[in-house]
This record gives structure tokens, sequence and C-alpha cells, in this order.
């Protein structure tokens, strides 16, 4: 949502302020200019990528337009997760988690916290990762590197599509003055015309030039930006994960496991000490037994 204001806002300010000093907005509207720029954008793209990675850089674009479902409500049922798996394993052994994590996308006890069960990423490392607790072979720190090398490479891969388009941004100014070159062209092959049809066409060539610095500045380097800024929050999810699993490998307790996941969730989205208690004990009564009952 706040994508599409801003972006309205950058357009809106530039249009009003060009009108206001007497601008005509078909002056702007020059559609050959567009497919230049953007025509070679794009097959700059296609040049430098796999179509896996453009197509998941548009995927990535696009879920820019919802908000960040990395809020409390959705930290508060990780933690709970968390909290009602570990309980699991201390009342009724690790052997009984083995038929969740070895097909997690089947388990009736994941199925029952829907954003994470939804988050394939996020099911996935934390089974695999419960796979290789439940067998015992790995020591802590050999386990902490292990599921760092996988967060490693996840935010590699998420981090490809703020790449390119970082690079598009970059590139844009450039191809605005291709454009512009070209409208130059053009222009000198239109000289003896008439003084307003050359006039025209020189207007023409300088919006290249302002579409490229445009897009470089008001559109591709934000999203960019918004981009880190997604991929930041799903990391911080994911490292709830992480340290909950670590503390739990020690030997910790539920509680003291699930302390480490809330530790790592930013100020703004973070459940309190007490939120975060209050929270596990009710449902430890009520719906972490009924999900655990499901799931058996």
């Amino acid at each position: 949502m706040f994508v599409i204001i801003g972006l309205a806002v950058v357009f809106g300010s530039i249009i009003a302020g060009f009108v206001m000093e007497g601008g005509k907005i078909p002056a702007l509207i020059q559609i050959a200019e567009l497919v230049i720029i953007g025509g070679a954008a794009f097959g700059s793209v296609l040049v430098a990528n796999p179509m896996s990675a453009v197509m998941a850089t548009f995927k990535a674009v696009l879920g820019l337009l919802k908000p960040n479902p990395y809020n409390k409500t959705n930290y508060m049922e990780l933690l709970r997760m968390l909290y009602d798996m570990f309980m699991m394993a201390r009342r009724e052994g690790l052997v009984t988690l083995d038929q969740h994590v070895e097909k997690p996308h089947d388990s009736k006890f994941f199925a029952n916290y829907p954003f994470f069960f939804g988050n394939h990423h996020a099911l996935s490392f934390l089974a695999d990762t419960m796979k290789v607790i439940i067998t015992g072979s790995v020591a802590d720190h050999n386990l902490a590197e292990m599921m760092d090398v996988d967060l490693e490479v996840s935010h590699e891969e998420m981090n490809r599509s703020v790449t390119i388009i970082s690079k598009v941004g970059d590139a844009m100014p450039g191809f605005g003055i291709v454009a512009a070159v070209l409208g130059v062209v053009i222009t000198m092959g239109a000289i003896g015309g008439p003084p307003e049809q050359i006039g025209h066409k020189v207007g023409a060539a300088l919006v290249g030039t302002f579409l490229g610095i445009l897009m470089a500045y008001g559109i591709f380097a934000p999203l960019a930006a918004a981009l880190e800024g997604q991929i930041k929050a799903e990391g911080q999810y994911m490292g709830c994960i992480k340290n909950a699993l670590l503390s739990f490998a020690r030997g910790d307790a539920p509680l003291t496991a699930v302390e480490f996941a809330r530790r790592n969730i930013e100020p703004s989205a973070r459940p309190s000490f007490a939120e975060m208690e209050q929270t596990l004990k009710n449902v430890g009564g009520g719906a972490s037994g009924e999900a655990q009952a499901k799931a058996a």
C-alpha cells in the first residue's frame, strides 16, 4: 500500500510542479521514448539473469503491494508453535516429532499455525533442522554453523532480486541518454523544417533523459530499498527459529528457548515477556493441547 502511495506522491508532485510552471502534460507523453528505455532495460535484465530470477523479481516487486506480514500477531503465532513443539518433545519424547518433520507439509500439527505453515522456507528450515536434532549426531556449534549456511544461501537468493532492481536503476539514466541522443539524431534530420517541428523533436529527446533519471531515482532505487527491508524482516523471522532451535538443542526449557526467539524480534513487533508468557499459559491448557491432540 505504501509503495503505491509513495509512487503516487513522486509522480504527483513532479507533474503538479511541471503544470504550475506552465508545462503541458501531453508534452511528457512520449511513447517512443518509453519503448526505447523500457525495452532496453528489460532486455538487459534478460541478458544478465536466468528467467527464474527474472520471474522471482517480478513476484518480489508485486509482494511489496501487500503489508509487511511479519507483525506482532504472526510472531506470536510462531512463538506459540515453537513452545507447543518443544513441550510435545519434552512430554512425549523427541521421537514424537519425527512424524511431523519427515513430511512437514502434511503435518496436522504445523497446519494449526497458518502463517508459519504457509511460509515454505521457514517450514522446511525448521523441519530439516529438527531432523538433525532428533538424530543427536551434531554438536551445538556444528548445528549453528549448519543453520547459518542455510540462511546465508537463502539470503543470497532473495538478494538477487534487489541486485537486479538496483542494477536496472543504475542503468536507467544511461538508457535515458540513449533515447535523448536518438531524438537529437532525428532532430538533425529535421533541420530546415518548420521551427515548431524542430522544437517538438528536441522536447521529445529531452523527455527521454527526464524519464531515465526519474525512473532511476523515483522508482527503481526506492523499490530496491523496499525489497531490502522485506528481506531483512524475513531474516529476523528465520532468526527467531534458529535461536529457539539452538536453545532447545542445548537442553534449555521450552519457555527459555522461546524467549531466545522473542529477543530476536525487532522492538516494534516484539511482544513483551509478560504478553508472551500469558499467551503461552493460556494456550498451553487449551488451544495448545487441542493442536497436539489433532496432530497425534
